[in-house]
């Protein structure tokens, strides 16, 4: 590990002082010493100002008027000067050595370290799950070329990710089309620029709680519509990105992430009239999702007839019972107890 990097951990905040000052906590008190925390309010008109002033020069305050999540990152990656850039959003929080092993696992050439968090309730008590699941495995070395593949890879939300200065340096500013997010400019655009490292175990906190933006503390078609429109807009930068080193993207890649093809099957089935793709339709959406399942994905044969099941499931029952297969898929934390036991004493009798 190389002892002389400097860390900043760049808290963004707008409207959470109720857990605001449990995001600065943690970065403050990494067991890593060599950190500078700089908190950007992007025009909060709560008590978060207040907060911020009572840790004095511990923090660099960044105090600006409401511009949103891309404007207050680019405020805070100008005022950083560390090797290693953290983007910790302020609703949730790090664990104590998250940036010593982050630190620990950087070396010449990465782009970005990612790490697994912890998924908690608004109270901060642990909800049994983690995002990605135990399940899926973060996507590590030159990870342009499975985003050239596939489409995307397996990675967190934003705070579960460091990035090396020198690779931010080529990406920023975030252009303002990405004002809410950020998260996928960065996915996309920063493993075109050097190799990845996942780090298996929990690092830090995500927390769940009613007005997070992107968390799914209910299942609504108006957030899988989101999630589909930001789809589209990540595919056409991914398309920029290749062109820009010379790549080309495989027509048919947008079909090869079955992940995309749940999110717009899911949005057509909650809320067909507001549908963002008006050529879609149940029945080819199931049938790419079983392509993009059996021909590209590298799941196991009852992840892939579990999946299957489940587009078929969505795609044809009634819209209630395809909400409750929606919500089991989407928001573990929701799913009845009894569901996930059955689901371990399943996989204790396959494996």
């Amino acid at each position: 590990m190389d002892d002389n990097l400097l860390v900043s951990i760049i808290i963004n905040n707008y409207n959470y002082d109720r857990f605001l000052a449990e995001a600065i906590d943690s970065a403050l008190n990494q067991t890593y010493p060599h950190t500078e925390v700089i908190v950007v309010d992007d025009g909060s008109t709560d008590n978060s100002r207040e907060i911020i002033a009572e840790y004095g020069d511990r923090i660099t305050p960044i105090l600006q008027e409401n511009g949103k999540q891309a404007v207050a990152l680019n405020s805070g990656f100008a005022a950083s000067q560390g090797d290693i850039i953290l983007f910790l959003d302020s609703d949730d929080y790090l664990l104590p050595t998250a940036v010593e092993q982050v630190v620990a696992a950087f070396k010449p050439g990465v782009s970005k370290v990612h790490y697994r968090l912890q998924v908690a309730n608004s109270q901060g008590q642990p909800l049994g799950s983690f995002i990605p699941t135990t399940t899926m495995k973060l996507a590590c070395g030159e990870v342009w070329r499975q985003l050239l593949r596939d489409g995307g890879y397996v990675s967190t939300p934003m705070s579960g990710n460091a990035y090396s200065q020198t690779a931010l340096t080529q990406v920023f500013p975030i252009p303002d089309d990405y004002k809410t997010t950020a998260d996928d400019y960065l996915m996309i655009s920063t493993p075109f620029y050097g190799e990845m490292v996942g780090i298996e175990e929990p690092l830090g906190v995500y927390r769940i709680h009613d007005s997070n933006q992107w968390a799914l503390t209910y299942v609504s078609g108006s957030r899988f519509r989101r999630f589909v429109q930001h789809d589209l807009q990540n595919f056409a930068l991914l398309q920029q990105r290749a062109k820009e080193f010379g790549f080309e993207v495989p027509p048919e890649v947008e079909m090869r992430s079955f992940g995309r093809l749940w999110s717009r099957l899911a949005s057509l089935r909650l809320e067909p009239q507001a549908h963002p793709v008006s050529s879609d339709h149940s029945l080819q959406l199931i049938y790419w999702g079983f392509r993009s399942l059996w021909k590209f994905s590298s799941f196991n044969w009852q992840k892939r007839i579990i999946y299957s099941i489940w587009f078929l499931w969505v795609g044809l029952m009634p819209k209630s019972l395809a909400k409750f297969a929606i919500a089991w898929l989407y928001a573990p934390h929701l799913r009845p107890k009894v569901i996930d036991w059955t689901l371990t004493r399943v996989r204790a009798l396959v494996s």
